[in-house]
């Protein structure tokens, strides 16, 4: 469940950052600038761009996603140059994320995760999912919020969490 419950919530701050980007592109028009510079934008010049970030963020989702139900994750290529191509990837993510029901996560916790990056070794589940795929996907969305933000979009605690009215998630 605990597995579900986070994939869950990996798309939920896709969908924040696919909000993150719509208000850089309304914050653009306001100021009268061109949104794409945001594309590659960056807080250090050793970081990676937001499309980078972006890109990043979208690959710890699906790939946790897959490896945790015993799926191939889909391929991806890095081809996004703006700020609407970044807003599809994210699209295509979620996609996929929200294609996947509980019962796909039977077992992850206990399942053998073998990334290829880590060299022939491999991690249970529950592992990957607490101590690399959630730090992996929180670092890269927050780096691109943050990026955001550190360019003047006027984003905020609610924007990061995707709650505009609190009233909402106690409803919920």
């Amino acid at each position: 469940m605990l597995t579900f419950a986070t994939i869950s919530q990996f798309g939920r701050m896709l969908r924040n950052l696919d909000q993150w980007l719509q208000m850089g592109i309304a914050y653009a028009d306001k100021k009268n600038f061109d949104p794409e510079v945001f594309a590659q934008a960056r807080l250090a010049p050793d970081q990676y761009s937001l499309t980078r970030q972006v890109q990043s963020a979208c690959d710890a989702a699906k790939y946790a996603a897959a490896y945790l139900s015993g799926q191939k994750a889909p391929s991806h290529p890095d081809t996004e140059k703006t700020l609407s191509e970044l807003r599809a990837r994210i699209q295509t993510c979620v996609s996929y994320l929200d294609s996947l029901s509980a019962g796909a996560f039977n077992g992850a916790e206990e399942r053998r995760v073998a990334p290829p990056w880590m060299g022939g070794n491999a991690v249970r589940g529950d592992q990957y999912l607490t101590r690399i795929a959630v730090p992996n996907f929180y670092f890269h969305v927050t780096t691109a919020y943050d990026i955001l933000r550190h360019n003047g979009v006027d984003l905020g605690k609610r924007d990061f969490i995707g709650v505009r009215d609190w009233a909402e998630l106690a409803s919920s």
